[in-house]
């Protein structure tokens, strides 16, 4: 890395996890991919074990770096799919938000049955599946960066009882449509938490430096990508120029701009996303998709490929002093 720069990466580690009996080849294929970025300020996601990060954290030039990690209430790790901040530069403070910004919105159920007939239609709260992550992270100068880490919820539809049997198979298209309805509910909502976030930080800081990175499972021009990056165009209000996030792919040629592969398709689901604060300092970007496999099509499983079904994303500045 040259001195002249300032890295920050995100990568979706893909079930970190060194009970799974493929973890060694998972952790091999893992670490020199980490090792590229070369990172001053990590973002990962899907992390399960935090042994497991370790390991391949040992022997790295992040084996120093400050950590944060998701926590449940107990104060310990979730038992899966926790995030992770690593920082050269010391952090100052480490804060998680689930449903603190944003009321859980209700839900009808339409779909749901027990026993062959339909259930009582009773409210029910929609609550987010995974935390924002926001750490307070010391600048030269006594300037402060914050971190936020987010994995926003996916697309697979979420579960609705009594319309599947086993874990992939869907008995009516309208349970289906429901699961994908809420899923897109939580992701939304996640986003809407998040910007949420970046208000009050704007609010305390007109510019102040702040980073949103991860895996967003929502592609450019998507609601949540939308929500979090903002735009002139969608509110029709000038006034809030100051607050647009910019995005740092934009810079990517479109044809080298995914960070998965489904279905043949390339798709651009991770993201860095800088406040305008950071902006100035921006060099570019680098996705490294080189090796990125499709893991969705048949017979793609994790012995034949170990490494992650996401491509880490690099984004280079001028020094944050």
């Amino acid at each position: 890395m040259s001195d002249k720069e300032f890295v920050i990466a995100t990568f979706n580690l893909e079930n970190l996890d060194d009970k799974d009996k493929l973890w060694p080849k998972h952790r091999d294929a893992l670490k020199p991919m980490l090792g590229r970025l070369e990172a001053d300020l990590l973002f990962l996601q899907e992390v399960n074990t935090v042994e497991a990060l370790n390991e391949i954290l040992k022997d790295s030039c992040y084996e120093g770096y400050e950590q944060a990690i998701t926590k449940t209430e107990e104060g310990q790790p979730y038992k899966e799919r926790n995030l992770v901040i690593l920082s050269r530069y010391k952090i100052q403070s480490t804060s998680q938000y689930l449903n603190h910004f944003t009321r859980p919105p209700v839900w009808r159920q339409i779909t749901e049955e027990a026993e062959g007939e339909i259930t009582e239609k009773k409210s029910k709260e929609v609550l987010w599946e995974r935390p924002i992550l926001h750490c307070e992270i010391s600048m030269p100068k006594g300037r402060v960066l914050h971190a936020i880490d987010l994995h926003l919820k996916s697309k697979i539809p979420s579960e609705i009882k009594g319309q599947k049997k086993g874990q992939y198979l869907w008995l009516s298209h309208e349970g289906w449509a429901e699961g994908s309805f809420l899923s897109a509910v939580k992701r939304v909502g996640q986003a809407l938490e998040t910007r949420k976030l970046l208000s009050s930080l704007f609010k305390q800081d007109p510019e102040a430096m702040i980073v949103v990175a991860g895996d967003f499972n929502a592609e450019i021009g998507s609601v949540p990508f939308q929500v979090i990056v903002g735009s002139v165009e969608e509110t029709s209000n000038p006034d809030l120029r100051p607050t647009v996030m910019i995005p740092c792919e934009y810079d990517v040629p479109p044809d080298q701009r995914y960070s998965l592969i489904h279905h043949g398709k390339g798709e651009m689901i991770d993201h860095i996303i800088v406040s305008q604060a950071l902006y100035p300092r921006w060099i570019g970007t680098d996705i490294y998709n080189e090796i990125l496999q499709d893991q969705s099509i048949a017979f793609a499983t994790k012995a034949k490929f170990p490494e992650s079904d996401h491509a880490p994303i690099a984004a280079k500045f001028r020094p944050l002093d």
